[in-house]
């Protein structure tokens, strides 16, 4: 564990990347940040209102629980990760949205330039297979809201 509990809680802006495993309750009420960290502890990402966290690893119990805004990408190739997200307010999905590749494509090569990560750079020289195993942690409002707009935004247009 390279960095304790409730890292980056409530961070509004700027960038993050973690070489190794982060403590209990990373991110929590993250409303701007993007991260990358290599594994996080019990209770990570809870009430997350905006931001982007990309995981690389293992996460603990309780993770995702009560967020309601941002979106979390965690490579899971064991298929785990809906044993321990609370999946209460947020689906999981599959990495296939061109923007959402292009962001932790890019999140992972910045991990890579700020910290060496070897286990992204794997990831990364891997990708098609990498891709395969990324789920997207998607709040259902979060959702909602953007259709929402996208939907007004249309309305304005005609």
């Amino acid at each position: 564990i390279i960095v304790g509990n409730v890292c980056l809680y409530g961070a509004t802006a700027g960038e993050a990347y973690f070489h190794g495993m982060a403590a209990e309750r990373f991110a929590v009420r993250n409303s701007g940040a993007k991260a990358v960290v290599e594994g996080v502890g019990d209770h990570g990402m809870e009430y997350m209102t905006g931001g982007v966290v990309c995981i690389l690893g293992d996460v603990g119990r309780n993770a995702f629980a009560g967020m309601s805004g941002g979106w979390g990408f965690v490579w899971d190739p064991k298929g785990s990760l809906a044993d321990k997200a609370n999946m209460d307010t947020c689906d999981l999905e599959p990495l296939v949205i061109d923007e959402d590749v292009a962001m932790v494509k890019d999140m992972l090569t910045k991990h890579v330039a700020y910290t060496g990560s070897e286990l992204a750079t794997r990831l990364l020289d891997d990708w098609e297979l990498t891709q395969m195993a990324f789920v997207k942690v998607a709040p259902r409002d979060y959702k909602r809201a953007l259709k929402e707009a996208e939907a007004e935004r249309a309305v304005e247009e005609v």
